[in-house]
């Protein structure tokens, strides 16, 4: 057995590309092969037109400085110590200009890239007097085209300490992005949080009571009630170590949970729970039934959810709820609604202070929607959410 084990992992090795196992990329060599172009031209037509001939030395020398650019990435300060040392063999060997070639450019500016001033400071003042090792005799020209030298040195590291700060502020913005994201993901959480203690504790609650009042006069009654309270315990205790196992996965590599979110499917679900506590609670679909997208259906379910824990924690003793869903041609509307007492309120749109109020609207407005909270005409509460199609879904009708 143990040759087999080692087996699957041999044969995925050995399946990478080719391309996967080099220590440069695609764009390290397009650079290296690039410089090598450019200075084998530059060479060429120097020697053609100060020696009359092309020296074969050094063309492979030129060759080699720029292909020693390969390994610029992993290791910058020896690669431009070797471009320097080729260079300045060439300039030592042949009358080639007084001038910098492609590859020290590339070679200094990896440096300034990866390294402080300690480092590449001395890599410019190196760069900017070898030059002066050409065997092209001096004129009047060469001080200007040490001064372009000159000139080209501090613009390759002008461009390198830009590309610097540039680095640095993407990786801050990114990292910002990271922790906004962590911070949404934690609040999202929160929330799933309190809609599973808030309705699952309130209707427990309820139902002990019931239990409790019908324990010495209807003892089946009271059995059925702890039955279901034993169950929604068990929902709720399931539902809070899903959230709790996902704050707990950071950074850790197992994998997430795959039970499916609660979504409209489950809505008849907790219509029979609040019924079971003691509210009775109608179930209204209109409109032709359509799929919805997964966060649009945990949203509606979400909004049930908190008003009918709502409901019955300020409904008072008699009341009746009424849950509605419709399927219009551009939107999903959800209604819920009681003639109980209902908790304090003028009524139209309310801000809204506690997080159930909180939660939903920042559900619905994930969506594009919008909802309205408060009093209904006389007695009781309402909560209506209207969430609009997806864009494409709604373009098809």
């Amino acid at each position: 057995m143990m040759p087999t084990a080692h087996a699957e992992p041999a044969a995925k090795h050995g399946s990478l590309p080719f391309a996967e196992a080099l220590p440069w990329t695609r764009n390290d060599a397009l650079v290296a092969v690039g410089a090598a172009a450019l200075d084998l031209i530059g060479f060429t037509l120097s020697s053609q037109d100060t020696q009359g001939f092309v020296p074969v030395a050094g063309c492979l020398l030129m060759t080699v400085s720029g292909l020693a650019l390969l390994a610029r990435r992993r290791a910058p300060v020896l690669t431009f110590a070797a471009v320097l040392a080729l260079g300045l063999s060439v300039h030592l060997s042949w009358p080639v200009g007084q001038g910098l070639n492609a590859s020290m450019i590339v070679a200094l500016y990896s440096v300034v890239r990866v390294r402080g001033a300690a480092v590449y400071v001395p890599a410019v003042l190196a760069s900017a007097v070898l030059p002066l090792a050409a065997r092209e005799p001096w004129s009047q020209g060469s001080l200007l085209k040490l001064a372009g030298n000159g000139a080209a040195v501090l613009f390759v590291v002008a461009a390198g300490l830009v590309m610097n700060r540039w680095q640095r502020e993407v990786d801050a913005h990114r990292g910002l992005l990271a922790e906004r994201a962590v911070a949404d993901e934690r609040r999202r959480i929160a929330r799933e949080m309190h809609d599973i203690v808030a309705h699952h504790v309130t209707t427990m609650q309820l139902m002990a009571g019931g239990a409790r009042a019908n324990l010495d006069r209807n003892p089946e009654i009271a059995r059925d009630a702890l039955v279901t309270l034993e169950g929604l315990g068990r929902t709720a205790l399931h539902e809070m170590r899903e959230l709790l196992d996902v704050l707990r996965a950071d950074g850790d590599t197992r994998e997430a949970s795959t039970a499916p979110q609660p979504g409209i499917a489950d809505l008849d679900r907790i219509v029979a729970e609040s019924c079971e506590a003691g509210m009775p609670t109608e179930f209204d679909v209109r409109g032709a039934p359509r799929q919805l997208p997964g966060g649009m259906q945990l949203t509606v379910f979400r909004v049930v959810q908190e008003a009918l824990t709502n409901a019955r924690k300020h409904g008072g003793s008699g009341a009746h709820a009424c849950v509605r869903l419709t399927y219009a041609d551009h939107e999903t509307v959800v209604d819920v609604r009681d003639d109980g007492e209902g908790a304090a309120g003028s009524s139209g749109s309310v801000s809204g202070s506690g997080y159930g109020l909180i939660g939903m609207r920042e559900r619905v407005a994930l969506h594009g929607g919008s909802l309205w909270t408060g009093r209904s005409q006389g007695r009781g509460y309402r909560v209506t959410a209207r969430l609009p199609l997806p864009k494409e879904e709604g373009a098809l009708r």
